[in-house]
């Protein structure tokens, strides 16, 4: 929307909102075309937190594939949201392009800045967990919001299958990086 630069307090803020699940700030980056880079941004830190939270899991290595795994995963969540959303479950007022629902899904990612308490032993599968319906919740109101939608339980079923689906996804890209079994 406005072609001002965006302060790192500004940013900081609209991340608090996000993480409040603050339906405004959804409706927010939704209309603001010039938001891409902060929700990628979103999504980037949420993304190194948990790479950062499997850090005793896999060391080094797996921060950069918990880390790659959660940006594609990000991006195949949102893209499925978007298919399932426009296409197979819209309401007659559902108007929508990949790029809102990028907005508002990178900003949905917020919560995902918990899984660094996975670093603290003991913690890693709450934080992961508390994090992970976090995002859920928060996905399911940005997709509201983009999808322009008045039903909520529509949003948490266009969320749940096209979790279900980016879930089945990254396990498979997980596995498919898995460091081998020690002899």
């Amino acid at each position: 929307m406005s072609d001002e630069p965006v302060t790192p307090s500004a940013f900081g803020t609209r991340v608090m909102r996000a993480m409040r699940l603050d339906p405004e700030l959804y409706e927010e980056v939704e209309a603001d075309t010039g938001s891409m880079g902060q929700a990628t941004a979103v999504v980037v830190l949420s993304s190194l937190a948990a790479g950062l939270g499997n850090l005793h899991s896999g060391g080094t290595y797996m921060i950069i594939v918990g880390t790659l795994a959660a940006l594609v995963s990000w991006y195949v969540w949102a893209l499925l949201t978007y298919l399932i959303g426009t296409r197979l479950l819209p309401e007659a007022q559902t108007r929508a392009d990949q790029g809102e629902l990028l907005r508002t899904t990178g900003f949905a990612a917020a919560p995902g800045l918990l899984r660094i308490f996975g670093l603290v032993p003991g913690l890693t599968t709450l934080s992961f967990l508390v994090a992970g319906v976090w995002m859920l919740i928060a996905m399911v109101i940005g997709v509201r919001q983009a999808l322009d939608y008045t039903s909520t339980w529509r949003a948490w079923a266009v969320c749940g299958v096209g979790w279900l689906v980016q879930a089945v996804i990254l396990a498979v890209i997980l596995q498919a990086f898995a460091l081998p079994d020690s002899p």
